[in-house]
């Protein structure tokens, strides 16, 4: 790899998925900022197609929640987990030790955001929806999907502490670190919960036909077929996202930590640890690896690139179109092999976008990245 030393940062140790109290990390952790939002080409600031932001969904009374709120609801969580998947590539694909600490906790990190993703596509499909995945992507830098966490500005770049801060930790803070932030927009986990009350509330009948069975990372995407496995789904993409309010004691599946924490043990460079006054990042050192010097990516992608470089622009970018119509097309046809072959194709995005991250940039600091520009006009 040109220009960028590679060194191993592995802490050794096996993480656990653990719950947190947010409350006991806030002196640790702080609250966290945001930078100023960005307006994403060719949509409205938060707006999903064909949806209300989510703080109109959640001005529905209870009684107006039926299934197509749960329909249009469940389109926007697909949006909101799809926009996770292309900054947390950015940040895995930079680090240059794959087998470090942080490399490997990044990459466990995307395989659950995959998860959860295919988690919501099945519940859409279950009560007679079909993930629009192609509009579902979203054109960076720009605000999450949904006006979730208003103020968010979800950019790409290579691995930063300034990104894991201000987009890693600000796209899974739970509500407790960010009541004392900038602002009351709902969280993802607000989302979810009411989406969790609606289906309670509605009790739509849950058909198993389009319904995707998939292993994905170190999860196992099944149909979902009753309330009870509703309920667990939510929960599960809650806690592996932002952690719950239970106990730090309480272990939860194969015991790794929710998102946001994990990704403030690599901000603050230490593991988090109790104390006497509660959870502190205190604990084992997380060193921060080395990381190829991808530059933010700007509003509207690279200006004028150099001819190779727009060629492997080209390149990632109909690769990720087809990755983007292929997931489409397996739940439009519930298809499990037109899954894996969309699975297959982004494995291919991972060789364009380092050429791209090993090519600097003329006249400016840092190198080129993948752009992710959604096929739309």
């Amino acid at each position: 790899m040109s220009g960028v030393r590679e060194e191993s940062s592995g802490t050794g140790g096996r993480f656990g998925r653990r719950t947190f109290v947010a409350s006991a990390v806030l002196t640790a952790a702080g609250p966290v900022s945001a930078a100023a939002p960005a307006r994403a080409a060719g949509r409205r600031e938060g707006t999903v197609s064909g949806c209300r932001s989510v703080a109109r969904l959640l001005a529905v009374p209870e009684e107006g929640r039926g299934v197509d709120w749960l329909r249009e609801a469940l389109q926007v969580a697909v949006a909101l987990e799809l926009a996770t998947i292309p900054p947390y590539l950015c940040g895995w694909w930079s680090v240059g030790d794959r087998q470090s600490h942080v490399a490997r906790l990044i990459r466990r990190i995307i395989g659950d955001e995959m998860y959860h993703m295919g988690v919501v596509c099945n519940l859409l499909v279950a009560v007679g929806g079909r993930p629009r995945i192609t509009d579902a992507a979203l054109a960076y830098p720009g605000p999450l999907p949904g006006g979730v966490r208003d103020g968010v500005n979800v950019y790409l770049s290579g691995l930063t502490r300034p990104f894991v801060h201000d987009v890693m930790m600000a796209i899974e803070a739970p509500e407790e670190p960010l009541a004392r932030g900038l602002n009351t927009s709902p969280s993802i986990g607000h989302f979810y919960d009411d989406l969790l009350r609606a289906f309670r509330s509605t009790a739509p009948t849950l058909s198993a036909r389009g319904q995707l069975s998939q292993h994905i990372g170190s999860d196992v995407l099944e149909p979902v077929t009753d309330l009870d496995g509703v309920e667990r789904a939510i929960e599960i993409i809650k806690e592996q996202g932002e952690g719950t309010t239970s106990s730090p004691e309480d272990a939860f599946g194969d015991d790794y930590p929710a998102h946001y924490y994990a990704f403030g043990e690599i901000y603050h460079g230490r593991q988090l640890r109790q104390e006497d006054d509660g959870w502190r990042f205190t604990g084992a050192p997380v060193p921060f690896p080395d990381a190829r010097p991808m530059a933010r990516v700007p509003a509207g992608g690279w200006p004028d690139p150099p001819r190779r470089v727009a060629g492997l622009l080209d390149r990632f970018d109909t690769a990720y179109a087809k990755v983007l119509s292929t997931l489409e097309a397996a739940w439009a046809h519930g298809d499990a092999r037109t899954l894996g072959s969309a699975v297959r194709t982004m494995r291919g995005l991972e060789a364009p976008a380092l050429e791209l991250m090993e090519t600097g940039i003329p006249g400016a600091r840092g190198t080129y990245g993948p752009q992710f520009r959604p096929p739309r006009g």
